[in-house]
């Protein structure tokens, strides 16, 4: 990801809309996880900045880890532990987690084979324990935003379920969010391709105008209690998917 994208994630990640916005969404699952006598061991894959772990220490103790050094001194700012380390070859011992959480790491040019990092998040959960996975969706969505973060993967429901059961996850649940802005997304990337704008320009994550940044949290918030119901949403700039290492 380029630099400046981890400079302004830093800056918003405690307040822009999508990040806000997609914890609650992510929240509408992990809430509906059983109960456990001791705090969960959690980790976060492809931690990034660290604002996640605040966030995930509602659920037990994280623990996160980035491929970016720069990524990994922000998130060293913080109280939990972070480790430098790609998705590919994680450095933690077999069956060491309760949850595996990874939010837009698979898809990065950085990560030569997403089936091989899916395995290492098995890998690493204890039998029965979840991962949270959270990816970018259709490849004609792609836009400028997607070349500053280093995205080069984006992916259709069937081929997520493909990849998590060819892997050996069990699916629990799975679905698209971040549904009902659908149309801004789109005309955006209408509008870069038709435009002499390159993907030098401004972050997609450069804080709105309160108004927007409220609206924005607003959307997201109704798909998390849709979510949270057991509404499937049909269509979505992204993919969430709840999925289990079997017990055996």
């Amino acid at each position: 990801m380029d630099r400046q994208e981890y400079e302004v994630m830093a800056r918003v990640e405690y307040t822009l809309w999508w990040y806000v916005g997609m914890r609650k969404i992510a929240d509408a699952w992990l809430h509906k996880l059983p109960t456990t006598p001791t705090p969960r061991t959690i980790l976060d894959a492809g931690c990034g900045t660290g604002g996640n772990l605040t966030w995930l220490s509602g659920y037990g103790d994280p623990i996160g880890f980035d491929y970016s050094a720069l990524a990994c001194r922000h998130a060293s700012r913080l109280p939990f532990p972070i480790a430098h380390a790609a998705i590919e070859d994680i450095p933690f011992a077999d069956a060491s987690f309760d949850i595996v959480t990874s939010f837009e790491v698979i898809d990065h040019k950085g990560v030569r084979d997403d089936i091989a990092a899916l395995r290492e998040c098995l890998r690493v959960l204890k039998p029965g324990g979840q991962l949270l996975l959270r990816l970018p969706a259709f490849k004609w969505v792609r836009g400028h935003h997607d070349a500053r973060v280093h995205s080069v993967r984006r992916y259709t429901h069937n081929q997520l379920l493909v990849r998590l059961v060819a892997t050996g996850f069990v699916i629990q649940k799975s679905s698209y969010i971040h549904s009902f802005l659908f149309p801004m997304p789109l005309a955006q990337r209408m509008t870069e391709r038709r435009s002499d704008e390159d993907a030098s320009a401004q972050s997609d994550l450069q804080l709105p105008s309160p108004f927007i940044n409220r609206l924005g949290l607003t959307v997201l918030g109704i798909e998390a209690r849709l979510l949270k119901i057991g509404v499937r949403l049909p269509i979505g700039v992204s993919l969430l998917c709840l999925a289990q290492r079997p017990m055996t």
